[in-house]
């Protein structure tokens, strides 16, 4: 059974970057979508954006366009997200989860908190 952990978060001020990584065991993240979601204390979980093994990679956020990218490491098993020009509305717990093409998304990561002060 896969299993997803999440790290990196941590307090940042704004207009800082920060990089969140996602170890995949227990399976291969080439044989999922991977996902990256964030949840605020009043917002739903909201999807990000998604990356495959193949290193199609694509951000869905209009909120994150053109600060959060996402990426994957094969040899690594590890999936990535990378965040830049951070700012306090990007203040969320963030997860990973592996899924299928067709959004459903079978396995989540504990989440880490990202903490962004003004």
């Amino acid at each position: 059974q896969v299993h997803l952990v999440e790290s990196g978060g941590k307090l940042v001020q704004t207009g800082g970057s920060l990089r969140l990584s996602c170890a995949v065991s227990g399976g291969t993240f080439s044989s999922y979508v991977m996902g990256w979601f964030r949840q605020t204390a009043t917002n739903n979980r909201e999807l990000l954006g998604t990356v495959t093994w193949s290193g199609e990679s694509t951000i869905y956020a209009d909120s994150v366009k053109g600060r959060f990218t996402i990426s994957g490491d094969n040899a690594k098993n590890t999936v990535y997200l990378q965040m830049s020009n951070l700012q306090p509305a990007d203040t969320a717990v963030y997860y990973c989860a592996a899924g299928n093409r067709n959004g459903l998304y079978s396995t989540w990561g504990q989440g880490t908190q990202v903490t962004v002060s003004s």
